[in-house]
């Protein structure tokens, strides 16, 4: 993992070069009503820990060793998993909180080069109504857009508020899973309403441009972008002043968490997206890969670092011969959605 970090680390300190904190376009400042909450994002954080976890029956019976603590009590709604595009997410109902969590998994740790290759320039023009001149990364946006996560979130949302009322959506994710996080809440925030839907997500990068930032912020006002003192995530795509136009620019509101001498302090950032005075404010030769796994003092890594897809098919496969033998009993139904290689539809069934 050393070597394979500090490939990650050389690479992005050669990005970072050649871009700068020069002119940027403004963000339109909205209305935001999310106010950032220590107790509230220890909550949310804990889901966006727990998605990561490959026993899939451990996760649909909420068992697991990471489904404890501040979410105890979660009814578990529907189970997502892509196997041939190591995707994984949840929906439930956390009583607690009187709200719908989704949570979107992130990228597994021998995959984050791979991805951050492809962070520079693959944007996208989108269609989005009344969005001009907004570009978004292609890759984060087609793995929620066009993948099953999209349809199986939606239909889920839909099928719990049919269950428990109009009450709110909060949707998280972590690293690449905060990226498809974004877009998950901009989706459900154009069906279900602005005030209906809240994101925080932990170590998110950069997803489009000033433009679609502008647009992001007046649709899903109630966002919160938790950073964590040195991680290298949130300073990617870099921003290069050099094309105000066409670079990634964050939406607000960030929230950074620094770690020193045994006390943490959380800086509400301004309503830029880009505060200068918060994470932004890291020298570029000292950001940190290992920052980026742990965020309020919990664990955003995967239990099993082994490939994606592996690890997928063989939770797949034992949560279903699992299910077959009845083994798993839940106090609620709950569906599933499973997309393997080679499989065109999805395998969906309901408890």
């Amino acid at each position: 993992m050393g070597r394979r970090c500090t490939g990650v680390v050389a690479l992005i300190i050669l990005l970072l070069s050649v871009a700068s904190h020069g002119r940027e376009l403004p963000v339109k400042k909205s209305d935001q009503s999310f106010v950032y909450n220590h107790t509230l994002a220890k909550t949310i954080v804990e889901y966006a820990s727990a998605v990561y976890m490959s026993d899939l029956t451990a996760l649909y019976t909420w068992t697991c060793s990471r489904c404890n603590d501040l979410t105890q009590g979660f009814e578990m709604r529907s189970l997502i998993v892509d196997v041939e595009n190591c995707l994984q997410a949840f929906v439930g109902v956390a009583h607690n909180l009187n709200s719908i969590v989704v949570a979107i998994r992130g990228t597994q740790e021998n995959s984050v080069q791979n991805w951050i290759e492809d962070l520079i320039w693959k944007q996208l023009d989108l269609s989005y109504p009344n969005m001009p001149n907004a570009k978004v990364h292609r890759g984060f946006f087609s793995s929620y857009n066009n993948t099953i996560l999209r349809l199986a979130i939606t239909s889920a949302v839909h099928k719990a508020r049919k269950s428990y009322g109009d009450i709110n959506v909060i949707v998280t994710g972590h690293s690449m899973g905060g990226a498809m996080a974004s877009f998950c809440a901009l989706d459900l925030a154009m069906k279900l309403g602005s005030d209906s839907v809240q994101l925080m997500t932990f170590g998110q990068p950069r997803v489009g441009n000033a433009a679609f930032a502008s647009c992001f912020a007046k649709y899903v006002p109630n966002t919160i972008r938790v950073t964590h003192g040195h991680d290298i995530v949130p300073h990617l795509p870099p921003y290069f002043s050099f094309l105000p136009q066409l670079t990634y620019h964050h939406f607000p509101r960030e929230v950074w968490v620094q770690d020193s001498k045994g006390n943490t302090t959380e800086q509400i950032c301004d309503n830029s997206g880009e505060d200068p005075d918060c994470c932004r404010s890291v020298s570029m030769f000292s950001l940190s890969i290992q920052d980026h796994f742990t965020y309020l003092g919990v664990d955003m890594q995967a239990d099993d670092w082994s490939t994606c897809r592996i690890i997928a098919a063989q939770s797949v496969k034992q949560f279903r011969k699992e299910l077959t033998s009845n083994i798993i009993t839940t106090k609620h139904n709950a569906d599933i959605s499973i997309v393997e290689p080679s499989v065109q539809t999805d395998w969906s069934s309901s408890r």
